[in-house]
């Protein structure tokens, strides 16, 4: 069993940054790629980025290329998420989660991960 827990969340101002942290336990976490996605109010959860296990790949959303970057630290299995320029139309609940298989590619599809956090509130005022 894995649990991914986020944190980081919280209320900024438009134009600041916030740094969003999932940290994994139980089974190992550093041979899967991981993902960060969004969900907004009244909409489906989105892809936000997403990262390859050992931190040598990337992809973004379009939404936020330029202003967002995923990395992570596998000797403390935590995948982190640096938010900048922040937009209030990133306003959501963003949530961590971890690839199904082992040492596969990133993937956009929330139906490809099978692991995820609870979700932490990113609230963005204009």
């Amino acid at each position: 069993q894995v649990q991914l827990v986020e944190s980081g969340g919280g209320l900024v101002q438009a134009g600041g940054s916030l740094r969003l942290s999932c940290t994994a336990s139980g089974r190992t976490f550093s041979s899967y790629a991981a993902g960060w996605f969004r969900q907004r109010p009244g909409k489906e959860r989105e892809f936000v980025a997403g990262i390859n296990w050992s931190g040598g790949s990337t992809h973004y959303g379009d939404d936020v290329k330029g202003r967002f970057t995923i990395s992570r630290d596998n000797a403390k299995n935590t995948v982190y998420l640096q938010m900048n320029s922040l937009k209030p139309e990133d306003t959501a609940v963003y949530y961590c989660a971890r690839r199904a298989a082992p040492y596969s590619y990133i993937n956009i599809d929330p139906g490809r991960y099978d692991y995820w956090g609870q979700g932490t509130q990113v609230t963005v005022s204009s």
